[in-house]
């Protein structure tokens, strides 16, 4: 792994594009070096659990509403393309590739139960998979093709990921996501260096938006986002493939990312003063080349249906339940967590709505108190039941959950952002405190999903996950075809990749309400 200072350059200084993060990123895309084999095994898991959500979420309506725009774009066989699958629908039906990118994007990200990499920012790098399954659908590419694609999308976004925060400047994380996904796109299509430069330039130009997102009132946009990035990623790519250009240098530039989004300039700049250029702000690590692409292996996947950091909180809930007689004794509960626990999903969040019984799915599971409390009643997570309205104004339920708060504990934080994956941990420590003056304490580092975990996913976790969420959504014979096809994707043959859909027997599908399109 080689490490690239990144810092901002005056327009005057001319920076060549050889010595920009572009153009790195688009190299490592051009690289043609072969994908290892564990790294094959995990991207297929990573597609069998991408299928398992989306189609748990297929008849919510955020997600009937970006099925419903993407089959009002349709791409027929007279078309001189092959198109693109959505999920829930026949595989015979094909819609352009980006609109089978936002439809598809949307399905996995809604229940938010897919994959994860926490480092300096977020990320939900399984969000790569379906704009690169898509154009590769529409191309009529192999499956060899396609998990090379995968393997850097993962690359790129996980080693942005590791070295540049967004949320810091309250920058939604799909500005990693869309260069990621324009990346892997590029090494599914085997483009050339210049091509994949410029696409990953204009990826991350269009896709700045901002943690209002996921901040407040969460709505139904959380979701849509990484869609959003995926559509202009395969859009970028589309523009470049065409012969056109992007801003440049977008991430050094003096009116970059970098300069007025970023870390790039001094307070003094900002209030209109001199430029002053700092020398460097951050070191991005990208495989050497010839190194294998193994970011994929560093992320984890979701067992329970909520925000990646109460993972290993709704773990400890469960064990520390056990302790507790009557939930009524409780006087308080403090969660000693991370700075990111804290402020995104906790009390320092300083958002009413996460403790509101009347909120938003998409803020309850953005909310750490009504999580742990939920849990610490229930014994169990249900990616549906646990959300319910009902479930949520439950009397007992929200007496409980006002009686927790969150607070930063400076080594939590330190273990957050370590770069010893011993040491990594993304849980918290655990102080019950109950009425008669007694105390029960616990802490718990990783979920036990993770792969340092009490039980890290394999296989069999995987596909268990898959049967668990499709059951009684698809027949028994299309759950079978489909883990079988997927789990032979190294030997899918070009044009056949429209087997990683997953549809619905006829009739089962919502209808979106009327749009535009």
């Amino acid at each position: 792994m080689q490490y690239h200072p990144v810092k901002l350059y005056p327009s005057k200084a001319l920076l060549p594009r050889e010595e920009q993060l572009a153009w790195k990123i688009a190299g490592v895309a051009a690289d043609r070096v072969p994908v290892e084999k564990d790294v094959q095994e995990m991207i297929i898991n990573r597609i069998i659990d991408n299928a398992a959500v989306a189609i748990a979420a297929i008849n919510r309506r955020p997600v009937v509403s970006a099925r419903g725009m993407a089959l009002g774009h349709p791409v027929r066989a007279r078309d001189g393309r092959a198109g693109a699958t959505v999920f829930g629908v026949r595989a015979a039906t094909r819609v352009s590739p980006e609109w089978a990118a936002w439809a598809n994007g949307t399905a996995v990200r809604e229940l938010d139960m897919h994959d994860t990499f926490l480092a300096a920012d977020y990320s939900h790098p399984a969000d790569n998979i379906p704009p690169i399954l898509a154009v590769a659908q529409h191309m009529e590419r192999s499956g060899r093709d396609l998990i090379r694609g995968i393997a850097t999308g993962y690359e790129i976004q996980i080693n942005l990921v590791r070295a540049i925060c967004l949320h810091e400047h309250k920058v939604d994380h799909i500005a990693h996501l869309c260069p990621a996904a324009a990346a892997g796109i590029g090494t599914l299509l085997g483009l050339k260096q210049e091509v994949i430069y410029q696409a990953v330039q204009q990826a991350v130009h269009t896709a700045i938006t901002f943690r209002q997102s996921r901040k407040g009132e969460i709505s139904s946009w959380k979701a849509y986002a990484p869609a959003h990035a995926g559509k202009l990623a395969v859009e970028a790519v589309d523009r470049c493939m065409r012969g056109e250009g992007a801003p440049s240098p977008i991430y050094e530039g003096e009116d970059s990312i970098i300069g007025w989004v970023l870390s790039g300039r001094t307070v003094a700049d900002q209030k209109g003063r001199a430029a002053a250029y700092e020398p460097v702000y951050y070191e991005v690590p990208l495989p050497a080349p010839g190194e294998p692409k193994r970011g994929i292996m560093d992320s984890y996947t979701k067992e329970h249906s909520a925000e990646y950091q109460s993972q290993a909180l709704i773990d400890l809930a469960f064990r520390m339940r056990e302790q507790i007689r009557d939930f009524e004794d409780i006087e308080r509960i403090v969660i000693h967590t991370s700075h990111h626990t804290h402020y995104v999903i906790g009390t320092g969040a300083n958002d009413p709505q996460k403790m509101d019984p009347k909120a938003s799915r998409e803020t309850l599971d953005h909310s750490i108190m009504y999580i742990f409390a939920v849990a610490l009643q229930d014994g169990r997570w249900h990616h549906v039941d646990s959300y319910t309205p009902k479930r949520a104004s439950r009397p007992d339920t929200v007496r409980l959950w006002h009686k927790i708060e969150t607070r930063e504990d400076p080594e939590w934080t330190r273990r957050y952002h370590s770069r010893d994956p011993n040491e990594l941990s993304f849980g918290g420590r655990v102080e019950i405190f109950f009425k008669d003056g007694t105390r029960i304490e616990d802490q718990l580092a990783v979920a036990n999903a993770h792969p340092l975990g009490a039980r890290p996913f394999a296989r069999d976790d995987y596909i268990n996950k898959f049967l668990t969420l499709t059951e009684g959504l698809i027949s028994a014979r299309e759950a079978n075809r489909f883990l079988a096809d997927v789990q032979d994707l190294a030997r899918i043959p070009a044009g056949e990749l429209h087997a990683l859909n997953v549809a619905l027997p006829a009739g089962a599908l919502e209808e979106a309400k009327p749009g535009i399109f």
